[in-house]
């Protein structure tokens, strides 16, 4: 959404309009600004073209409602947005936030436990301490492999990894592998890491059946017996006989209209809300379909294991029912991988502040799914191998020879300095400007505005920082050199008015006879 609005706050055509016998610059009509989004939408890859323009009215009332446009008057709050000739413009602010973007040296969510790693409440004899000058007997210790003499060497057992260990560890590098095939610099963007519970990714790695279906350890949490039933029953048509299933006509549609009941009065979607925007982030890696497999891998590990078998047996059935030409119609005048798509596509995604696009995102989404459920719904082998080889790594004993200890180089330790007042008040004064001062030459050398806009930011500049602005312009001289005054040229005369010398009107006096 924030880069449909600012696509839309960037690109929409501005100009003069006239109402009511009054001229409005940088302005559009209601009809000129559903024509242009509803285009953009359209060639947008994360809607497509099967947005329409009704769609696109309703998602310009919210934007009317949220205060990304308003009305010529200044009024917005309302839905009361229509595809007419009324004249709407942008407000001077956009009402997006900016994300907040981690530092680079915060990207890892947990540290690993390291060899060296002291354990929790260590005493200060595990301290490291500065190295010891090489003399002649350490050299030859070090060296005795050389001459044929091999040290006697020391078992270091890590300290055991605990289970909770083993957890953070997973669910770390499970968000690390995520945010590196989004392309993200912080998986905040899309994602709150506190709501991700790294019990539900071991459960849904290991507790699994042979078919790869998650196995609950809270069977009261399974589907119903009567709606497994009912989705057996559908995905193995024409073999419904076999489970003694009563059979008359229309006997499927209604089978089919149970399972729709169930997990239509469902109390929040099976890719739950808060994991909402790390779906919807995949879906603009569906051009690339290795990748969006691969991360849809991830965000479905990420799923409370209920939610991930409900996920899987809904996901068979839909493909199995879509598969099967011995299926009857379940629904007249609409064919069935439609069908399956409007009918569950809401109960898998949707947000919690519901938009009318929504349903557009589910549909892809849900697609997508229903042609490669087998891969997504998979365990990631190539991230499962890795978590298992550094945990493994972790529990590895390690082999130590004498010195060893000593061949650590330990940089040296960080201090406050302390600085004198005059060099503090220079810091706290000429600190910033610095900045100001590289902002004010982006402005001066921004070969795209005109002069009109550039005088005006300007002189905006300058109310907001006179001392920035007076020391790059220190005289009006050196300001006018960055606007030359540019020579109107002189009017031609007329070739008549050379030939032919001016003659003064001459006043005649008329007499009568």
């Amino acid at each position: 959404w924030n880069e449909t609005v600012e696509l839309f706050r960037a690109r929409m055509p501005l100009r003069k309009h006239r109402c009511c016998f009054k001229s409005y610059e940088h302005c559009f009509t209601a009809t000129e600004a559903v024509d242009w989004l509803h285009e953009l939408l359209r060639c947008s890859q994360n809607f497509g073209p099967e947005v329409t323009r009704k769609q696109t009215v309703q998602l310009l009332k919210k934007f009317l409602k949220n205060h990304v446009i308003e009305d010529i008057k200044g009024k917005w709050g309302q839905e009361d947005f229509e595809d007419n000739r009324h004249l709407y413009r942008f407000p001077p602010s956009s009402p997006l936030k900016p994300y907040p973007k981690k530092p680079l040296y915060q990207k890892n969510i947990i540290k690993f436990p390291e060899w060296n790693d002291p354990p929790p409440g260590t005493s200060q004899e595990n301290i490291p301490v500065r190295p010891v000058v090489l003399n002649s007997e350490m050299w030859f210790k070090r060296h005795s492999i050389a001459i044929g003499e091999v040290p006697a060497c020391r078992l270091v057992h890590r300290r055991q990894l605990t289970e909770a260990n083993v957890e953070e560890i997973w669910k770390s590098m499970t968000l690390s592998y995520l945010q590196k095939i989004l392309g993200l610099d912080s998986l905040e963007e899309v994602l709150d890491v506190k709501f991700v519970n790294s019990k539900f990714i071991v459960h849904n790695v290991y507790s699994v059946s042979k078919q790869g279906v998650v196995i609950l350890d809270d069977k009261s949490k399974e589907l119903p017996h009567w709606v497994l039933s009912a989705m057996k029953c559908l995905a193995n048509w024409p073999n419904c006989s076999d489970l003694k299933q009563p059979m008359y006509l229309g006997f499927e549609k209604d089978v089919f209209k149970t399972i729709a009941d169930y997990y239509g009065h469902l109390k929040e979607p099976l890719l739950t809300f808060h994991l909402f925007d790390a779906f919807v982030s995949v879906l603009g890696l569906l051009q690339k379909e290795k990748m969006a497999v691969e991360a849809f891998q991830i965000c479905c590990l990420l799923l409370p294991p209920e939610n991930r078998r409900k996920l899987q047996l809904l996901m068979r059935m839909m493909a199995r029912i879509c598969l099967n030409k011995e299926m009857p119609p379940l629904c007249e005048g609409l064919g069935t991988r439609t069908l399956m798509i409007q009918t569950f596509s809401r109960c898998i995604l949707c947000s919690k502040d519901e938009v009318d696009l929504d349903e557009l995102l589910a549909a892809r989404l849900v697609t997508f799914l229903m042609d490669n459920y087998q891969e997504i719904l998979k365990v990631p082998l190539a991230l499962q191998t890795s978590i298992e080889e550094r945990v493994a790594h972790l529990r590895r004993v390690q082999i130590k020879y004498p010195g060893a200890d000593m061949d650590i180089t330990l940089p040296a330790p960080a201090f406050c300095c302390q600085i004198s007042p005059e060099e503090f008040e220079y810091q706290r004064a000429y600190g910033s400007q610095e900045p100001l001062a590289a902002l004010l030459e982006e402005v001066i050398s921004d070969a795209k505005l005109s002069s009109k806009e550039k005088k005006k930011k300007l002189k905006q500049f300058q109310k907001s920082y006179p001392e920035v602005y007076q020391e790059r312009f220190p005289t009006p001289e050196s300001e006018a050199l960055l606007f030359p005054e540019k020579h109107k040229p002189k009017p031609q005369l007329l070739m008549w008015a050379l030939r032919k010398p001016f003659q003064p009107f001459q006043r005649t006096r008329s007499f009568r006879m």
